[in-house]
């Protein structure tokens, strides 16, 4: 099954890759008016006044070996809204459902505030910002997370890169939790870029042999998005091996996680599709 995984996310990216490479009304310098609002699939990046848009983000994944709402192996599905508020203010906010093998449903969500103190003013060069947010996760617990984010645009790469500190209010959990990613892509073609992603989860796990998570997780793996010219959607895939770095002697929560699974390695592949309001 794995192989087969990969080979589809290959032909996709030849599959898109072509066809940017036939698409001759695609500005090579870069189009911010079409830009992908949320290129990256595990980092949050801000937006800029040269672009202030609001877009709505459908994401779905499929794992092998993963623990879901939806139950093992499973599917996992998101919407998210993001939208620029004036003054490098971005708002980034997200609800999942997911329905249970015994018939119930159950339900997360998640909010935050974005602001950049470096860069934000221009679609180029830097920024590096701070969030404040809260969430609910699948067992009604809530928390409070801060984000460290930082990107670099250029013509022909961006890269972005979180950094998210969470509390739970909830003693079975762990003090702060500590999560981070980062995601690096490079024109090939018109508005086509590839590159990777990677992403560290529950880190804490490292001096923790209590983790609540299950312990420390990684992921790295290529990623892909594209926007066709001219047209308000953008999609975005992604997918890797999941790799667990330590383990906990704890049974994993249901905090929540990008990389969720049962204790033990497996992989998981994400797309996304956006859809720009503005």
């Amino acid at each position: 099954m794995k192989r087969e995984l990969y080979l589809i996310l290959l032909l996709l990216t030849l599959s898109l890759a072509g066809k940017a490479q036939n698409d001759h009304s695609i500005n090579p310098t870069g189009n911010f008016v079409t830009a992908a609002p949320q290129p990256f699939l595990f980092s949050v990046n801000t937006l800029t006044g040269s672009s202030p848009y609001w877009s709505l983000n459908y994401s779905g994944s499929y794992g092998e070996r993963t623990l879901t709402p939806f139950g093992y192996d499973g599917v996992d599905q998101q919407l998210a809204v993001k939208g620029y508020l004036g003054n490098r203010f971005t708002l980034y906010a997200n609800a999942a459902v997911g329905f249970a093998r015994d018939g119930g449903t159950t339900s997360s969500q998640q909010a935050e505030l974005m602001h950049d103190f470096i860069g934000g003013k221009q679609p180029f060069g830097p920024r590096i910002g701070l969030s404040l947010g809260g969430s609910r996760d699948w067992t009604n617990v809530k928390s409070i997370f801060s984000r460290v984010t930082a990107s670099f645009d250029a013509a022909s790469w961006r890269f972005a890169g979180n950094l998210r500190f969470e509390k739970a209010f909830d003693k079975s959990r762990d003090g702060i939790d500590l999560v981070t990613s980062f995601g690096f892509h490079h024109r090939i073609a018109g508005n086509f870029f590839g590159g990777v992603e990677a992403v560290g989860e529950d880190l804490e796990g490292f001096w923790e042999a209590d983790e609540a998570e299950g312990g420390a997780k990684l992921l790295v793996g290529p990623s892909i998005n594209y926007v066709p010219s001219g047209s308000r959607f953008g999609f975005s895939i992604c997918g890797g091996p999941i790799i667990y770095a330590t383990h906990s002697n704890v049974v994993p929560s249901e905090a929540i996680r990008d990389l969720s699974t049962l204790s033990q390695n497996g992989y998981t592949i994400r797309a996304q599709v956006s859809f720009n309001l503005h």
